[in-house]
C-alpha cells in the first residue's frame, strides 16, 4: 500500500519523510513548478514566508517547548530548519531559500519517496490508497472545490497576511542602530521614532490607501497576523505594545525612544530585511510611501512588498479525529494550517502526528493520542475537539496545555519550567510506550 500526500509545504515533507522512514511508499504531488499561487516564489518544497517562520526557542513558552518536543519526536523538517538556522535573537531564523532547497533535496532523494509535479485532483473518487491533505491555507481553486465536495458546507477561512522585506544596502544607517529585544547578538535593525515622528507615521498609515478585498462577505483577521494598519486603526497604544514597541530597545547612549521598528535579517548573507509586525493590505505605492517616511528608510529598496490573502481551513472538530483521519472517508488525512492550526511550527507538527496516525492505520493498531500534557498533543485536541461551535485558527500556547489543577507555583516562570520538564518527561514515556 503506498501513501498519496498532496502537498510539499511544511506539513507534507514532515509527513512524507516520517512514512519514508518507516518504509512506507509515498507519492507527493506538488503542482508549484506549473501553477504557483499568490505568496509563492521559489520552485522547491517548504518555502517560508519570513525569516523568522519558527519563531522563540525559549522555554518559558509553548512554541519554544514545542520545539523541544519536536527533537525528542526527530522531526525532519526542524531538523532542516537547524541546518540553516541564522542568528536572530532568541528566535530560530532561517535562510529561507536554503531551508528550502535542503528539505526539497533530501526529500527528492529518499528512496521510498517519488516526488509527482503536477496537480492531484481525485480526492473524491473510490480508491485503497490512504491520502493525506496537506495543501496549506492556499489551495487551488479547482482543489477547494474537490474539498467542498466531499466535506459539504464545512469549511471555513480566514485573511492572512505577509511583511514587506527590503534590501540592507538600501537603509541610512546614520538613523538606526542594531540591538535585539533579548538577548545580546544584536541582530536586528531598530528604527527609533521620537513621539512626534510615531504621530505623523500613525496619521498616514491610517489614512493610506488599501487593497479593496473582492471576494469575503467579512473581514475576518487571525488575530496574530492583523494588518500594521488595522491595529493602528484600533488605536496608538495598541501599536506601542506590539510590532512598534520601544520596551527594551534602547540606543547605544541608553537612551529609550519612544517607538522603534525593529527590521530582522531574512537571508544568510544579511541582504535583505524583513519589517517585523509589519504586516499589511495596503497597496504596493502606499507602502513606499508611508514606510519610506520611517527614519533611516527613505531610499528603501522593498525586495517584496506586504500582500494579504484569505487562507482556507476546514471545520476540524466535525471532520477528524485524534488521528486527523476523515471520520467518514477512512482513508483520508488532513495536516496543516488547512486543519486549522496557526503558525509554521504547528503546521508541521501536524503533519508529524498525521503521519504516526497513518501507520496505526495501516497496520491496523490502536491509535492513542498525544497526551494533553504536552504542547503537541494539546494542539491536536482543541483542533478535533467536537465542544468547539465554530473553530478558531489557533496557535501553541500554554493555555491549551492540561496541567493538574491542584498544583500550586510562586510565579509564573516555575510553572513555565514545570510545563516544559513535565511535558517531555511525558512524551518520552509515551513514546516508549507506543513506539
Amino acid at each position: 500500500m503506498k501513501v498519496i500526500v498532496v502537498g510539499a509545504g511544511l506539513a507534507g515533507c514532515e509527513a512524507a519523510w516520517q512514512l519514508a522512514e518507516k518504509g512506507i511508499k509515498v507519492h507527493l504531488y506538488e503542482k508549484k513548478k506549473l501553477q504557483k499561487n499568490e505568496i509563492q516564489k521559489l520552485d522547491t518544497f517548504s518555502e517560508l514566508v519570513c525569516s523568522n517562520t519558527f519563531r522563540s526557542v525559549s522555554t518559558q513558552n509553548a512554541v519554544g517547548i514545542l520545539k523541544k518536543e519536536l527533537e525528542q519526536l526527530e522531526s525532519f523538517i526542524l531538523d532542516c530548519a537547524y541546518k540553516t538556522q541564522i542568528p536572530s535573537d532568541d528566535a530560530l531564523a532561517v535562510d529561507r531559500e536554503s531551508f528550502s532547497k535542503l528539505v526539497d533535496e533530501r526529500i527528492r532523494k529518499h528512496k521510498n519517496i517519488e516526488v509527482f509535479e503536477e496537480e492531484f485532483l481525485e480526492i473524491d473518487k473510490d480508491n485503497q490508497d490512504i491520502i493525506l491533505i496537506a495543501t496549506g491555507p492556499l489551495s487551488s481553486n479547482a482543489f477547494q472545490l474537490k474539498i467542498e465536495k466531499m466535506l459539504g458546507k464545512q469549511k471555513l477561512f480566514y485573511l492572512d497576511a505577509s511583511s514587506p522585506i527590503l534590501e540592507k544596502e538600501s537603509i541610512d544607517f546614520t538613523k538606526v542602530y542594531y540591538k535585539s529585544r533579548h538577548s545580546d547578538d544584536n541582530s536586528y535593525i531598530c528604527i527609533p521614532l521620537n513621539e512626534e515622528e510615531f504621530n505623523i507615521f500613525h496619521e498616514k498609515l491610517i489614512n493610506a490607501q488599501q487593497v479593496k478585498l473582492k471576494d469575503f462577505e467579512q473581514e475576518i483577521f487571525f488575530k496574530g497576523c492583523q494588518p500594521i494598519e488595522q491595529l493602528a486603526k484600533i488605536s496608538k497604544k495598541v501599536l506601542l505594545k506590539s510590532a512598534m514597541s520601544s520596551n527594551n530597545l534602547e540606543n547605544k547612549n541608553g537612551i529609550k525612544p519612544y517607538s522603534v521598528v525593529q527590521l530582522r535579517k531574512d537571508d544568510a548573507i544579511d541582504s535583505l530585511y524583513n519589517m517585523v509586525g509589519f504586516q499589511t493590505n495596503l497597496t504596493w505605492k502606499a507602502q513606499k510611501e508611508v514606510f519610506s517616511t520611517l527614519p533611516g528608510l527613505e531610499k528603501a529598496v522593498f525586495k517584496r512588498f506586504g500582500v494579504m490573502h484569505k487562507n482556507n481551513f476546514i471545520n476540524s472538530p466535525k471532520i477528524l479525529n485524534k488521528r486527523l483521519q476523515m471520520m467518514r472517508k477512512k482513508n483520508v488525512f488532513f495536516a496543516g494550517q488547512i486543519t486549522g492550526v496557526e503558525g509554521y511550527i504547528e503546521s508541521f507538527a501536524t503533519g508529524l502526528v498525521a503521519a504516526k496516525g497513518i501507520i496505526s492505520f495501516i497496520n491496523n493498531r490502536k491509535f492513542v493520542p498525544f497526551p494533553e500534557e504536552t504542547v503537541i498533543g494539546s494542539l491536536i485536541n482543541y483542533i478535533t475537539n467536537p465542544k468547539h461551535k465554530k473553530l478558531k485558527p489557533m496557535k501553541a500556547n500554554m493555555g491549551l496545555i492540561t496541567i493538574d489543577k491542584n498544583l500550586e507555583f510562586n510565579s509564573k516562570e516555575e510553572k513555565n519550567k514545570f510545563v516544559y520538564k513535565n511535558s517531555l518527561t511525558i512524551l518520552k514515556n509515551f513514546t516508549e510506550f507506543e513506539l
